[in-house]
C-alpha cells in the first residue's frame, strides 16, 4: 500500500463531487450536499484563497481515493480542526487510515508547530471514534443532539490530540509516514470541489 498527497486539480471535481454525495460517507457527516460542478469550482476557487484552510487529494497506490483537510491554519491559539474521508470503499483499509491520522499529526504538531488537533464525529460512527482512540486521542467531551441534520438529532463526540501528547507517544507508534506537500501555486487556481 502506497499513500500519497497532491493538490486537489480540475479534473477530480467529478470523483470528488460524488464521494461526498455518497450516502456512505454523508451519513457521518453534518450536511448531506447536493453539488454540481459549478458549485464545486466555486468552492476550490474559495479555499485557495483562504489561508485558514488546506484541502488534499488523497491517492493510494496512485490511484485517487478521497479528501483531507486541515481548517484553522491561522488560528492564533494553535488549534487545528481536521478531518478526512475516503470515498473509494476497495481502497479503505486500516493502515491507510493510520497512516493518515498519524502523518497528519506529524505535520500539524510537528512540521507547523501547532498545539491541538480537534475532530468532532458522529458518536454512531463508533469504529472511527476507536481509530482516533487507537492513535493516541482523547475524548474531550460528548453532546447530546449536537447536529440537526434533516430532521434528525445526531450526539457528537469531540477529540483531541496536543502537541505534548504526541511528543510522549509518538516513537511507539508504527505507520507509513504520509508527506503532506506544500501548495504547488497559492495564486493559481488548481480546480473546484466541495469536500
Amino acid at each position: 500500500m502506497s499513500v500519497t498527497l497532491r493538490d486537489i486539480r480540475e479534473d477530480d471535481l467529478e470523483n470528488i463531487m460524488n464521494w461526498r454525495m455518497a450516502e456512505e460517507i454523508t451519513r457521518y457527516m453534518n450536511t448531506n450536499p447536493k453539488l454540481t460542478m459549478e458549485g464545486q469550482r466555486k468552492w476550490l476557487a474559495a479555499v485557495l484563497k483562504n489561508p485558514d484552510l488546506r484541502y488534499w487529494l488523497i491517492e493510494v497506490n496512485g490511484e485517487p481515493a478521497g479528501v483531507i483537510n486541515l481548517t484553522g491554519l491561522t488560528e492564533v491559539f494553535g488549534n487545528l480542526g481536521w478531518a478526512y474521508y475516503v470515498g473509494v470503499k476497495r481502497l479503505r483499509s486500516i493502515q491507510t487510515a493510520l497512516a493518515l491520522e498519524m502523518s497528519m499529526y506529524d505535520y500539524a504538531l510537528l512540521a507547523l508547530g501547532k498545539q491541538a488537533v480537534y475532530s468532532d464525529v458522529f458518536t454512531l460512527n463508533a469504529g472511527v471514534i476507536q481509530l482516533h482512540k487507537l492513535c493516541g486521542c482523547e475524548v474531550v467531551e460528548e453532546r447530546k443532539a449536537a447536529v440537526l441534520k434533516e430532521g434528525v438529532y445526531y450526539d457528537v463526540t469531540y477529540m483531541r490530540m496536543t502537541r505534548e501528547h504526541w511528543m510522549e507517544i509518538r516513537e511507539g507508534k508504527r505507520y507509513e509516514k504520509i508527506v503532506f506537500p506544500e501548495p504547488e501555486n497559492k495564486d493559481e487556481m488548481q480546480g473546484g470541489a466541495e469536500s
